[in-house]
């Protein structure tokens, strides 16, 4: 089944619909918005979020009848299955950074990938406030707006930007290792930066604009995308133990070099996510 993939009509298929996508958030996001608050902990859904997925989801069945979905709200109209297998398979969050977007703090994106047998070959990340378009095919390099980029190969933890979020878990044992991460890290490195969109972090990375991005607590559709632009802008995208990355296992820690992620992972206080995404 992988074989007979059309990956160049799947690019141009996910394309055309995350610019429809977008603009729906972007004109959305001119104003506060309404939310509701996901059970016990200060995740969100808009109304926007199912939107964007279902526009999303419908799209890509029509062109793809037999392509399966991992979507972040679950839509309906997919019956969105949460088993990757070695079908080819959308990993979509229609709105990344939801918090932003409700706040109309304009750093939120659509945040897509494509596994075909489980390997990433396409991920499109789309900030549509700041028209920011950030593409990747596997072995074709990454781009922002249509020019390539790279990772900045930065390998000196004392001169490295750092991105990281506090997540939407607000357990204690999640925030202690929070906490101590910044006590370790912030008389270490040149700088921290929380902006509120996992999927932005990591292209933040493939773009050099950022030389590290760690996190506890994301999901597969917050990263499938943006790992394949780290690896394809020349970087890295490692578990926060320096051991091989696992999409499932809710945890990042991408780097512009194999030598700053390492050592940032050693002065990681880790933390595993229950449950993981498989």
């Amino acid at each position: 089944m992988g074989d007979s993939v059309d990956l160049d009509k799947c690019y141009e298929v996910v394309s055309q619909l995350v610019d429809k996508a977008g603009a729906i958030i972007a004109k959305r996001n001119e104003t506060r918005q309404e939310f509701e608050e996901k059970a016990n902990d200060i995740d969100l859904v808009t109304a926007t979020d199912k939107e964007v997925e279902q526009l999303l989801i419908q799209g890509l069945i029509e062109a793809f009848p037999d392509h399966k979905f991992i979507g972040e709200e679950e839509s309906a109209a997919g019956g969105a299955p949460n088993k990757l297998t070695d079908a080819p398979t959308w990993i979509i969050d229609p709105v990344d950074g939801t918090m932003n977007f409700v706040h109309s703090f304009p750093h939120s994106c659509i945040s897509i990938g494509l596994k075909v047998k489980k390997i990433t070959e396409i991920g499109v990340i789309f900030n549509p406030m700041l028209q920011q378009r950030f593409t990747a095919r596997r072995g074709q390099g990454a781009f922002l707006n249509g020019r390539r980029i790279c990772a900045s190969g930065q390998k000196d933890l004392g001169k490295a930007l750092i991105t990281t979020e506090f997540g939407t878990q607000r357990d204690t044992e999640k925030l202690k290792a929070v906490f101590d991460n910044f006590q370790k890290l912030v008389p270490r490195v040149h700088g921290f930066r929380m902006l509120g969109s996992a999927a932005l972090n990591l292209a933040m990375v493939a773009l050099g604009a950022a030389d590290v991005n760690f996190e506890y607590g994301v999901h597969s559709w917050d990263v499938c995308a943006g790992e394949l632009l780290v690896l394809e802008a020349g970087g890295v995208v490692l578990d926060p133990t320096g051991d091989k990355f696992d999409i499932n296992s809710r945890r990042v820690l991408a780097a512009s070099t194999e030598e700053l992620a390492q050592a940032v992972a050693k002065q990681l206080t880790q933390f595993y996510p229950q449950p993981r995404d498989d």
